[in-house]
């Protein structure tokens, strides 16, 4: 079993910034890609940024500049430095991960419980 243990969300006036973490554990070889998805209310759920082992990282045209995603693979965590921050970013951010369970495992996917950002004009 995996569990993603998100932390760093709350509410924030615009302009302001924000760290979200996110740490894994449990039942992982190895962890391939690690991103970010946001959901506002009536809205479809949206990549913010990934990062893959190893590559570089990717970011939604609406966060560029803005929003810079890290990971500690050490520590099984990514994080997402999020700055200038608009209302328009008010949203649950999910943690988003693929890993292997073991070396033979093909990758799996695996969802954050969210944590909410609000960002007051």
């Amino acid at each position: 079993q995996v569990q993603l243990v998100e932390s760093g969300g709350g509410l924030v006036q615009a302009g302001g910034s924000l760290r979200l973490s996110c740490a894994a554990s449990g039942s992982i070889f190895n962890i391939v890609d690690m991103a970010w998805y946001r959901q506002a209310p009536g809205n479809k759920r949206e990549m913010v940024a990934i990062i893959p082992s190893g590559g570089s990282a990717n970011y939604a045209d609406s966060v560029k500049g803005r929003f810079t995603i890290s990971r500690d693979d050490a520590k099984m965590t990514v994080y997402l430095q999020m700055s200038s921050l608009k209302p328009d970013d008010t949203a649950v951010y999910y943690c988003y991960v693929t890993y292997k369970p073991t070396r033979w495992d093909m990758p799996r996917n695996y969802w954050g419980q969210g944590t909410q950002v609000t960002v007051s004009s």
